[in-house]
Formats: structure tokens, sequence, C-alpha cells
């Protein structure tokens, strides 16, 4: 059986496991039911998300000059404590930036190599969690746009790291902390304009990624220079697809690319 489509991130379903979608224009596959399974990947070609020509991609699923163009890639994006639409101030596109950034927006702590601080739009919870391979995972504030989880964000990182290990994640290398008492410790250093944005009575959120084996020595797969890869897939944690060989494949970080998938 064959499948060819683009590679964006894979959909995800909250549940124990998680469950893992790959979805192409014309099919969508569970990926959850192809473990233990032989995949072959073949690179085919560039499909920017943007414009969709066949353009090497940049950064993101888009090409360079995308990239340096539309809202989605704009600074504000990877560094929210830029972000301008809550004083009315356009970067790129203003009704695209209000539609992004004047929507309740959650700082967390997540646990995935490390405890780390990270921001997402309240929407975004638990997948920004799932994404990132985090086992465990906690919300600190809940602020009304993104610019105040930005700032949150970039006090607390003073404190606690703001990056993962991606093989560490990988390895599952990991030691289960006490999110709620890192969010206590935590609380004086959240800045005087989200203070009131404090969650006092969460829980943390645990969860089970569909992994049959972990790797020991993660090493990435780089299609775009390979151009195809068999292995059996042993897993699937953050976006990543771990193989039995310790061959791990990043589906995010790939976005744009045209692949054809067959499975044996």
């Amino acid at each position: 059986m064959t499948f060819e489509g683009v590679l964006t991130k894979m959909e995800t379903e909250f549940s124990q496991p998680i469950q893992y979608y790959l979805i192409f224009e014309n099919d969508f596959i569970n990926m959850n039911q192809l473990l233990d399974k032989t995949i072959k990947i073949q690179f085919v070609k560039y499909q920017c998300l943007h414009c969709g020509f066949d353009k090497p991609i940049y950064r993101q699923g888009f090409c360079k000059s995308c990239f340096f163009e539309i809202p989605q890639a704009a600074d504000w994006v990877m560094r929210p404590e830029l972000s301008t639409a809550h004083i009315g101030r356009e970067e790129r596109d203003l009704e695209y930036e209000k539609k992004v950034q004047l929507q309740p927006h959650i700082v967390y702590l997540a646990n995935s190599s490390n405890v780390k601080v990270g921001v997402t739009r309240k929407s975004q919870v638990p997948t920004r969690w799932i994404d990132q391979g985090a086992h465990e995972a906690i919300e600190i504030v809940e602020v009304p746009n993104r610019y105040l989880a930005g700032i949150t964000e970039v006090a607390l990182k003073d404190y606690v790291s703001d990056k993962t290990n991606w093989r560490t994640m990988l390895k599952n290398d990991i030691v289960d902390e006490n999110l709620v008492a890192w969010r206590e410790r935590l609380k004086p250093y959240i800045p005087t304009e989200a203070k009131d944005y404090f969650i006092e009575s969460n829980s943390e959120t645990n969860l089970e990624f569909p992994v049959l084996k972990y790797p020991l020595k993660p090493n990435s797969l780089n299609l775009e220079k390979d151009k195809e890869f068999t292995g059996k897939l042993v897993g699937i944690k953050g976006q990543y697809l771990i193989f039995d060989d310790d061959t791990v494949f990043n589906i995010r970080g790939n976005e744009g690319l045209v692949v054809s998938l067959s499975i044996n």
C-alpha cells in the first residue's frame, strides 16, 4: 500500500496512548496502526505550504520568499514577546495578527527532556505538549493575549529552561518532576502585568506515547539528502517517527516535503 502527499505536522488525539494521524490531500493514515510494520519513505519534491510551488523549503514548511513575507512566519510566532496586535501595531498583516495574538494564551511547564517553560494558544492545549513529547505538563498562567504570555515566558526563562533536548526526549531518559512545586517556585517571578492571571489549583497532565522501543542513540534521517529510507516503525513521540535501527524522522521538521509512503 502506497500513499503520496506533502508532509505537515501529524494531527493528534489525546488518549492513552496518544493517537497520531498523517494527513495527505486525499488520504489520512492512523500512524499507530503502522507500529511494528516496515515503512519505506521516499522524497518526491518540495511543495511550499503557502505558495505551493516546488521550491526548496527554508523554514517551517515555507520557501524562502514566503517565509520572509507571510504573517504565519513573522518573528512574533517564535518570540511571542514581540507581539504588537494588542496595541494595534502591524508587523505583516494586522488582521491576521489580531486573530492569532488576541486570544487566550497559556504559559506552561512541560517535562520532555527536562522541565521547560513555553507558550501556546489555549486552543492548542494539550496538542502543544504532545508535539513536544512531554510526558507531563501543567499550566501556569492564562492570559488574554500573546504579548502577556511572551513577557511571562521571558521572565521565567531566567529560572527554568525554554529548550527541549530532542535526543533525551526520544531516548525517554527522563525524570518525573513535581510540576505543582515548580509552578509555586516560579510564581514570584511572574511579571506584574500577568500576576492576576496565575492559575492556582490545577493538577499536572500526564501523557503516554505509542512506543514499543526507545532508541539508544537517535540518528536523525535527512530525507532531502538520502532520498529514501526503509525501516520498521517502533514508536511515535512528539512529532518523531522512531525506527528499530535507532533512525528517527521529524515530521514537523520536514513539512513541505512531498513524500511517497509505502507500507509492507
